[in-house]
């Protein structure tokens, strides 16, 4: 395969593609977020980075919350939409039709209408050129009751959720495996094929 070789840039794709929520049920604001992602299990830790300039950048800095809210592909208008807007001008959820909800553990509101929302508290914040990272515990995340089927279990591909890869948005796609299903396939194979010369021997 013959590959051509650019300067370093942020060609990282697909990312996550989310709207931060931040501020109070009362006062809410959001924005945008492609650049997130999962850093920790034990504790449960994820990021942020947000440009200093962001309307949103000083809210979160203030008051060490926000949330992160996982919005299906259908209101992928709104999604981009909170991304270009400020909240200096305008209230963003109110004009996408977006309503701000109490969460569980911390004072930022969760978007109503994100299937699900990961609740942060941040525990730093790190300076990386453009953009700031914060980094903040899960301590507490809401499912859409959609979402579980009759044992509790999340049933994430239905979703809808959407993905964001070098300025385009895109709809996620149908489930092609789960984790580890490679290795189970294999083992899958191996016993089969055993059985099969077990059945040849006793013919």
């Amino acid at each position: 395969m013959e590959k051509v070789t650019w300067k370093g840039g942020t060609l990282l794709a697909p990312v996550p593609a989310v709207l931060v929520s931040c501020g109070s049920v009362e006062k809410p604001n959001a924005l945008t977020v492609a650049w997130t992602g999962i850093i920790s299990s034990d504790p449960p830790r994820t990021y942020i980075s947000v440009r200093p300039e962001r309307n949103s950048y000083s809210i979160i800095k203030e008051s060490g919350e926000f949330s992160i809210n996982m919005l299906p592909s259908t209101l992928v208008k709104s999604l981009d939409y909170c991304g270009i807007k400020s909240g200096k001008n305008e209230n963003k959820l109110a004009k996408r039709k977006l309503t701000a909800a109490p969460c569980a553990d911390i004072s930022a509101p969760q978007i109503e209408q994100s299937r699900i929302t990961l609740e942060c508290k941040v525990t730093e914040v790190i300076p990386q050129g453009s953009h700031d990272m914060f980094i903040a515990d899960i301590l507490a995340v809401n499912v859409d009751k959609e979402l579980l089927d009759e044992k509790g279990r999340l049933k994430i591909e239905q979703a809808g959720l959407l993905a964001y890869a070098h300025g385009t948005y895109f709809a996620l796609g149908k489930k092609i495996g789960s984790f580890g299903f490679s290795c189970k396939q294999k083992r899958v194979k191996d016993v089969n094929m055993k059985n099969h010369k077990k059945k040849k021997k006793v013919k």
